[in-house]
């Protein structure tokens, strides 16, 4: 076991509770914001089309910092 294992798992467990903490606030916003949605099956495809997907785009930074930061490329 490598010095870095204890705060690399202390990383993980913290990311691990962002996320879920993360993941109950968005599909809040996201239902919440539904009302406001023209009442159009293409327009709402379309909004929960891009909410579906666009729910990991703000976890990559912290799923980084999760794995023991960036790394350096050779």
């Amino acid at each position: 076991m490598t010095p870095r294992a204890p705060n690399l798992r202390r990383r993980r467990a913290i990311a691990a509770l962002a996320t879920i903490v993360f993941l109950i606030a968005y599909v809040w916003a996201v239902v919440s914001f539904s009302p406001m949605v023209p009442d159009n099956p293409w327009i709402e495809l379309l909004y929960y089309a891009v909410a579906g997907i666009a729910w990991g785009v703000p976890l990559f930074p912290l799923l980084a910092w999760a794995e023991g930061g960036a790394k350096k490329r050779r």
